[in-house]
């Protein structure tokens, strides 16, 4: 019989401490970047949840935007997006359970989040981030696109998955294969932005 991993804190703490983070590709994925690219409005309120060592976070630092949220059950990757980036401001980096927060944002940014969550959780994710957003806030960023595992993270998802998932609370704008993938990645990425209805 298969032992079911609990994914709490504890697990993602260790992973940091033992360097296992075959997710982190050391830099912002290319289409978060040419996304954050085409933004205009600096003052977005703006949230990375489950956000790791966050190098998409350094890149909006980087680029003017002044209300970058981090998210992140464990504290070892908020530390060392803190030592990264000094002037990122500490009350923006928030030791939480995703599950848990509560303020409001106009984009949210998913990144290999929603791929290390027990598929249980999916419909309970979805609501949240609808939760989350204010009136017309955008959900955008990368999902896999292979198929569902019982073995992760990360675990996989279908284009069908995510439309039934989201269509109800939100209005996809984009749901389409990456053209600008990560090698080790090409063929295996959705780019989406979901709009809150």
């Amino acid at each position: 019989m298969k032992k079911t991993i609990k994914l709490d804190k504890l697990y993602w703490e260790a992973k940091y401490e033992q360097q296992k983070t075959g997710w982190d590709i050391g830099y912002i994925s290319t289409p978060i970047k040419e996304y954050i690219d085409q933004l205009k409005d600096k003052t977005l309120k703006i949230l990375i949840p489950g956000g790791g060592n966050s190098y998409e976070a350094e890149y909006l630092l980087n680029s003017d935007f002044k209300n970058v949220n981090v998210l992140d059950i464990a504290a070892q990757p908020l530390k060392n997006l803190q030592k990264r980036s000094p002037n990122f401001s500490k009350n923006q980096l928030i030791q939480q359970d995703f599950f848990e927060h509560s303020k409001t944002y106009d984009l949210i940014i998913e990144q290999t989040f929603f791929c290390a969550l027990d598929p249980v959780l999916r419909e309970k994710y979805a609501n949240k981030m609808f939760d989350l957003l204010n009136p017309k806030g955008k959900l955008i960023g990368v999902l896999f696109d292979f198929e569902l595992t019982n073995e992760g993270p990360p675990f996989g998802g279908s284009l069908i998955e995510y439309i039934q998932l989201f269509y109800a609370k939100f209005e996809i704008k984009i749901l389409e294969k990456c053209y600008n993938s990560i090698k080790p990645r090409k063929g295996k990425e959705l780019f989406f932005i979901f709009e809150k209805k």
